[in-house]
């Protein structure tokens, strides 16, 4: 059994939280706490192995509390914030903070969204719950300061990088995206995220790597130098046009549960010239992108998985291995360099 923690100052979110962790049989309620200083002796009491933490809250604030559990009591903590953009750069920062995911609150307690968020709850407690986030001390990535490789402008009009992630994938983008030059192909990311959080963490990066970095736009055509992140709840594909990639964003049905959905974006690339893709899966739940990669895989792109032991959650790239997709299987200190040397032999053989 899973021992859950609910931290909220809402007793009509504690109610919902409580009436869909007794839902599943491999989750356990063991307390609530209306606020940081109750759960604080909760926690001393029941040990809990994740615990839910709204963000804003009287007494202590949950970004606070957060510091101060990750100081001197680190656990899996599932971040539950407001769709707003007070709530959205809070959640980013939470992220950033060491909290394991975040996940919007349902705007109403009885809106037709509820068995969507009963269900990313419960997926997200369980894979928390079973991560090796704090089994291991996160490293800085050694590459950050010394890839400083300058791509060839053909080559970076002719590739594209492909990232998809999902829990924990914040910061392994940041990660991988630090550590690529600023002279680089386009690069397009697809992070299973809320809307409005979405364009919070494409200011967050643009903000501390050299390349640009935005939130998609509809038509917005691909340029060297620039990443794109794909805007939380919609589908973000490529499509080739008078000899240019663009984005095409859409809503339509979720691929694998998820609107954005990595399989969509890999997808979208099969149409295009495969040989020129790089793709990429980091960590996170599920299956989403497996399918995909493998597609690319076997039409000439060179792919890579993150490996187990640098994953939060190994779940989407484990399942790229399973299905034979990945050309590599790193940790994430190595991913941006591995695509680098690639780039290079690229560069070497059309000299």
């Amino acid at each position: 059994m899973i021992k859950v923690l609910i931290v909220d100052d809402s007793a009509a979110i504690r109610a919902l939280l409580r009436d869909i962790i007794s839902q599943d049989k491999e989750l356990q309620l063991v307390a609530e706490a209306g606020d940081p200083y109750e759960a604080r002796e909760l926690i001393k009491v029941h040990n809990p192995d994740v615990l839910t933490l709204d963000v804003e809250m009287p007494r202590m604030d949950g970004i606070t509390f957060l510091k101060n559990l990750m100081r001197l009591r680190p656990m899996p903590v599932i971040m539950l914030s407001t769709l707003t953009t007070k709530g959205a750069e809070i959640a980013i920062e939470a992220l950033e903070s060491g909290a394991i995911d975040c996940l919007a609150k349902p705007r109403l307690l009885n809106d037709g969204n509820l068995e969507a968020f009963a269900w990313e709850l419960i997926s997200r407690l369980k894979a928390a719950a079973s991560s090796r986030r704090f089994l291991m001390q996160r490293k800085a990535l050694a590459e950050a300061q010394a890839l400083n490789w300058q791509c060839p402008e053909p080559l970076m009009r002719q590739q594209i990088l492909a990232i998809g992630a999902s829990t924990g994938g914040t910061e392994a983008i940041r990660d991988v995206l630090m550590a690529i030059p600023e002279q680089c192909p386009p690069i397009v990311i697809t992070q299973h995220i809320p809307p409005m959080f979405s364009t919070r963490f494409a200011n967050r990066l643009d903000g501390c790597c050299r390349m640009r970095v935005h939130e998609a736009a509809d038509g917005q055509v691909l340029q060297p130098g620039n990443a794109y992140i794909a805007p939380g709840d919609y589908h973000m594909r490529l499509h080739r046009y008078a000899g240019r990639m663009m984005i095409r964003l859409d809503q339509g049905d979720p691929v694998n549960r998820h609107r954005p959905s990595v399989d969509a974006m890999f997808d979208s690339l099969l149409d295009g010239k495969t040989e020129n893709v790089t793709a990429m899966l980091l960590t996170g739940m599920g299956r989403d992108g497996a399918q995909g990669m493998r597609q690319l895989f076997d039409s000439g792109a060179y792919t890579l998985a993150q490996d187990e032991q640098s994953s939060m959650v190994w779940g989407m790239p484990a399942a790229a291995v399973q299905l034979g997709a990945a050309a590599a299987v790193l940790p994430l200190s190595q991913m941006a360099g591995a695509v680098i040397e690639h780039w290079k032999q690229l560069a070497a053989m059309s000299v």
